[in-house]
């Protein structure tokens, strides 16, 4: 805890400041050596990585895509020829340097400068300790873990990026959004005060389901649908709620020291829907006694909601994924309104910012650490409506609970299982909570 407290967020002085820019120092990695080509390999070659692919070819610098790997080989096939079709020559991936497994993501490695993680986030702790060994820049999908040990694995690893001046960005794509960097810069330089309250959310009808099909082992089923177990995904709180989350993080310049919450399956209730809720209510306290209140839910049918607002002494704001941020003073009045023209992709902009850093040699990303404590977060409130237990960030640190399986194979059986009827046992509070914490 005492490590956690000496590296808390630093309130930022420019809009900037939210993508954890750090001083242009000359980075130590590979490309710094090398021609003017940036070699990147992709890991993980479902939607995500296509379209972690896609940004970074439109970072504006000469990158060129030299490895790729899955553990499925359609998968990988797939988005290769989606790229191929579309970049032609800067797509650079013969038989030789497609891989497929659970080990491919080391070799793959091997052949770049940069890799793209895009994998379900179960296998990001370890991906992410691979590429940094290996000395590698690195661009990691949000979430970095679904459980505490992962998410120290990832801090670990953090810290040795830094000591090889290796650049980091997380797909926490807010953070490099011009509305969110406008409004937040306004607001720690004290345009409302000091924030006091909060209601952050992620409101849906849900993601994909794939059926199952006769000839899958229930590794390959389960991997086919990572969303639905928490050892590859981390339930919706984690995979996607953490955006909404890591706001509330970012605008406080904290992390909570407790969360509690409830949640359950009330509707997506079928074994096709895995081990995971379908609804988290949570609160998190920080240490001023300020609380944020966060919802999400994937409920079809009903309304939607994704954005975040936030009260404080002299004012509140507004903050949403479509552009918009509105600060309000006390009495009401509109303090300042966000003009969306013009206002770059964020997903493209945090893969062009990362990209030029690189080009030129600088060393300016580190969102690893932000990233795995707004994951962190997301982890303990899971934990807190699993079990119905107010969790306290500094006990919630020193879980060994490791959701991943004993053995990564086709033939292996990860720890939650089916049982006869073919139902998964999802979590109840108060009963069989012993799994979770």
């Amino acid at each position: 805890m005492d490590n956690f407290k000496r590296r808390e967020f630093i309130k930022a002085g420019s809009a900037l400041a939210g993508a954890a820019v750090l001083s242009s120092t000359p980075v130590s990695g590979v490309f710094a050596a090398g021609s003017d080509v940036i070699k990147i390999a992709l890991i993980g070659c479902g939607g995500r990585g296509t379209g972690a692919a896609f940004d970074a070819f439109a970072s504006g610098q000469n990158i060129k895509l030299v490895a790729m790997a899955d553990a499925f080989q359609d998968n990988l096939e797939s988005t290769y020829n989606t790229l191929k079709e579309k970049f032609g020559d800067k797509v650079d991936v013969p038989d030789s340097r497609k891989y497929v497994g659970f080990e491919a993501y080391k070799s793959a490695i091997k052949d770049a400068d940069v890799v793209l993680l895009a994998t379900p986030p179960g296998f990001r702790p370890i991906h992410f300790e691979e590429a940094v060994k290996a000395g590698k820049h690195v661009f990691m999908e949000k979430p970095v873990a679904v459980d505490i040990p992962g998410v120290r694995k990832v801090l670990a690893a953090a810290e040795e990026a830094k000591r090889k001046k290796l650049n980091v960005v997380v797909g926490l794509q807010r953070r490099y959004q011009t509305n969110y960097r406008e409004a937040i810069k306004r607001i720690q330089d004290g345009a409302i005060g000091d924030i006091v309250s909060g209601q952050v959310y992620w409101n849906s009808g849900g993601v994909w389901v794939r059926p199952r099909k006769p000839e899958q082992t229930e590794m390959e089923y389960q991997m086919r649908n990572w969303y639905y177990f928490n050892w590859l995904c981390g339930d919706h709180i984690v995979e996607q709620h953490v955006h909404n989350i890591d706001i509330a993080n970012w605008i406080k310049g904290k992390y909570p020291v407790s969360i509690q919450g409830t949640g359950s399956r009330a509707h997506r209730i079928g074994k096709e829907y895995g081990e995971i809720y379908d609804n988290f209510a949570v609160e998190l306290t920080y240490d001023d006694g300020a609380v944020v209140y966060s919802q999400c839910r994937h409920f079809e049918g009903i309304s939607n909601r994704v954005d975040e607002t936030f009260q404080g002494t002299k004012g509140r704001v507004y903050l949403s994924a479509g552009n918009q941020a509105i600060l309000w003073d006390a009495k009401g009045n509109e303090i300042y309104r966000h003009d969306p023209k013009g206002n770059p992709n964020a997903y493209q902009q945090e893969h062009k910012e990362l990209f030029e850093a690189i080009a030129k040699n600088e060393y300016k990303f580190d969102n690893a650490e932000y990233g795995a404590y707004s994951t962190l977060t997301g982890i303990i409130g899971r934990i807190a409506c699993y079990t119905g237990k107010v969790i306290k960030w500094d006990k919630a640190l020193t879980s060994d609970v490791d959701l991943s399986p004993e053995v990564y194979a086709w033939d292996a059986m990860p720890k939650i299982v089916p049982d006869q009827n073919g139902d998964y046992i999802a979590a109840i509070p108060g009963k069989n909570t012993e799994y979770y914490i």
